[in-house]
């Protein structure tokens, strides 16, 4: 492989046998004297590598390479200087040379230089290499990113749709019982949903920020579930924490049905009082789910009301958070927990 090096310096003699020795290895090298000739060629020309000499006219290859990187040409730079002058050298590679070679009139030096320029050449070409796979990757990934955003989007409509179908179906039907069953269902749908719409709008399509995501959802299932006949307030108190999808979805359906419970139940006879959900990071690894009310309490032990779908629904899906759905002993109310199993990026 052949390269095109400029070299400056002021001494035109050790630049003709550089020309000569590197040429004899097929590759071409064009000579600077000063800093201004050298931008000159830049300019015009598209070179490989540059050899910088420390000691030039009225000035020194440090002042130079500094010149040409501020004009953005950031080529390998071979810095030359003097056998005794090893700190020149280290403060040269510090300021961004490639490699340096000590000048000296033994026979090394020509067979130096030429390994050395090669050598920095083929390093630059890597770091060129990975730089341009680096950025096909970041590339990649934002298409990545935007089309799952797309899917997430269009999953969220379909099902906003989904749930929309419902609730004409609910202003139709006769029996109390089937709107009332299709209302849970109407719920479980639009929790679904919503975690899609906080993933098409989160920075970070992969997780959800519950924070977010429970505020929208206890909006929804108060618009969905409040009536004058029954003044219940719905409480939302999240510290900032994100899930990935497939456990913010449980987190989610677990919120819909606990909720809907307890408005359905903690508060019998036209009675109101406040139903509460709490999202508490305990560790960088834990956090806590507590869904609460002060109504009339109920019986873990006992049979669930009407189908048994909902506590199906939790129990499932709070195992496969952490240890599981759990309600509290000699409290007011209804207390229910369910522990969450946090990685480290949460």
């Amino acid at each position: 492989m052949s390269f095109r090096v400029l070299y400056i310096d002021d001494d035109a003699a050790i630049v003709r046998l550089v020309q000569k020795s590197l040429g004899r290895l097929g590759h071409e090298v064009a000579h600077a004297e000063t800093a201004d000739d050298a931008l000159t060629l830049l300019q015009d020309g598209n070179f490989d590598a540059i050899v910088l000499d420390h000691y030039l006219r009225q000035t020194t290859g440090h002042e130079v390479m500094a010149h040409l990187r501020a004009q953005g040409f950031h080529m390998p730079v071979v810095y030359v200087t003097g056998s005794n002058e090893a700190q020149i050298a280290i403060e040269a590679i510090k300021a961004g040379a490639a490699d340096y070679v000590i000048k000296s009139v033994s026979d090394d030096f020509l067979p130096l230089l030429a390994s050395a320029i090669e050598q920095s050449v083929s390093n630059a070409q890597l770091r060129a290499a990975k730089e341009r796979a680096d950025e096909e990757i970041r590339l990649g990934k934002e298409r990545a990113e935007a089309l799952l955003a797309e899917v997430n989007h269009r999953v969220a409509n379909s099902l906003a749709l989904v749930a929309s179908l419902l609730r004409l179906q609910i202003s139709s039907a006769k029996s109390e019982e089937v709107k009332a069953e299709l209302a849970e269902t109407q719920a479980r749908i639009s929790a679904i949903a919503g975690m899609h719409r906080s993933l098409y709008t989160s920075e970070d399509v992969s997780r959800v920020e519950l924070d977010r995501y429970l505020g929208r959802l206890t909006a929804e299932l108060f618009n969905t579930l409040h009536s004058l006949e029954k003044p219940v307030r719905l409480l939302l108190d999240a510290d900032p924490i994100s899930l990935t999808a497939d456990k913010a979805v449980s987190v989610g359906m677990i919120v819909t049905e606990l909720v809907t419970n307890a408005f359905k139940y903690a508060y019998p006879h036209g009675g109101g009082g406040d139903i509460r959900v709490h999202l508490k990071r305990l560790s960088n690894t834990e956090a806590l789910l507590r869904v609460e009310d002060d109504g009339i309490g109920i019986d873990p032990a006992s049979a669930p009301t009407g189908t048994g779908l909902g506590s199906r629904i939790v129990k499932s899906m709070a195992s496969t958070l952490g240890a599981g759905l759990h309600y509290l002993d000699g409290v007011t109310g209804t207390v229910a927990e369910v522990p969450l199993q946090l990685d480290p990026t949460s």
